[in-house]
């Protein structure tokens, strides 16, 4: 028997553009993606016989065969020739649904477990490829650098050298966002809307708080916060409690700030209580999440 186990980091998005529709359906973005430390675990153990079976504690993910990992384990399964069964333990501490990549986390690291437990049969290259056809956001994650500048549907990327490590508060209201809806009204404010302006990325920029500040900025926060008064509201109490920088982050329904210290962080918290949602107190990452050599092996 041989098990390995990972984290699997959530992720906010400190900027999100939304391009154009492309003929396959998806969107192109343009956004900065970067690590923070709230994370689920996920285990893989090597079993006699063949296909991909998971248990799930901390919420309900629906059917087996719609999880992601599941989907990521079985496409290693299929391409080293399904010689085993792997059996997935998945504790889940990133909410569900909330913008912050939970289940593309989880995808990757299934990759990455199921890949060791193949004996790394796939080469590092290739596994970004199976990453990048089973959803967005997964490439990220497989590569494991805390900050990132990702296009299209996220599976190009330029990785970044990490910001600071910063003391970050997630806000989680009651409410969950259906990313398929959030498009949708994204789509129709750009019919109705102009055109977007010129931007210049500086690269220096990207290395300073206080620049992303300025220049974060998500296009689902309005059609978002228009068809949802109480995110709308919770943005703005935790807006109240004077952070660097505060978005929301993916489609939603989670909201991030940033703040200059801990102290400031932790009277954040006491300010906003449960009100709007369930709070949580992170750090933002500033060194690579641990990849395969990492990953702890018992036979």
């Amino acid at each position: 028997m041989m098990i390995v186990a990972l984290s699997a980091y959530a992720k906010i998005n400190l900027f999100l553009r939304v391009l154009a529709r492309n003929d396959d359906g998806y969107h192109s973005l343009e956004t900065l993606l970067c690590l923070v430390s709230l994370a689920d675990v996920l285990t893989a153990e090597r079993r006699e016989g063949r296909g991909v079976t998971i248990e799930v504690t901390g919420a309900d993910l629906g059917p087996a065969e719609r999880n992601l990992a599941v989907q990521a384990a079985a496409a290693v399964m299929q391409a080293t020739g399904n010689r085993f069964a792997i059996h997935l333990t998945l504790t889940k501490r990133v909410p569900v649904r909330a913008g912050l990549g939970g289940g593309s986390s989880d995808a990757a690291a299934a990759l990455q477990a199921a890949n060791r437990l193949a004996g790394d049969a796939i080469p590092r290259h290739e596994l970004l490829q199976v990453a990048a056809r089973l959803g967005s956001d997964i490439p990220f994650f497989l590569a494991g650098g805390p900050l990132a500048l990702a296009w299209n549907r996220g599976e190009r990327m330029l990785r970044l050298p990490p910001l600071p490590v910063a003391p970050a508060l997630l806000l989680t209201p009651r409410i969950s966002v259906a990313t398929g809806e959030a498009y949708g009204w994204v789509d129709s404010a750009k019919q109705s809307g102009g055109g977007r302006g010129a931007v210049a990325l500086d690269l220096e920029a990207l290395s300073r708080w206080g620049d992303i500040g300025r220049m974060a900025g998500n296009d689902f926060e309005s059609p978002v916060f228009g068809r949802h008064g109480e995110i709308r509201a919770a943005f703005e109490a935790l807006v109240g409690t004077r952070p660097l920088v505060c978005r929301m982050s993916g489609s939603g329904s989670t909201l991030f700030a940033i703040y200059r210290s801990g102290r400031d962080r932790e009277d954040a918290a006491m300010m906003l209580g449960q009100k709007h949602g369930t709070v949580s107190l992170v750090e933002t990452l500033a060194t690579p999440a641990p990849g395969p050599e990492a990953v702890v092996a018992v036979t």
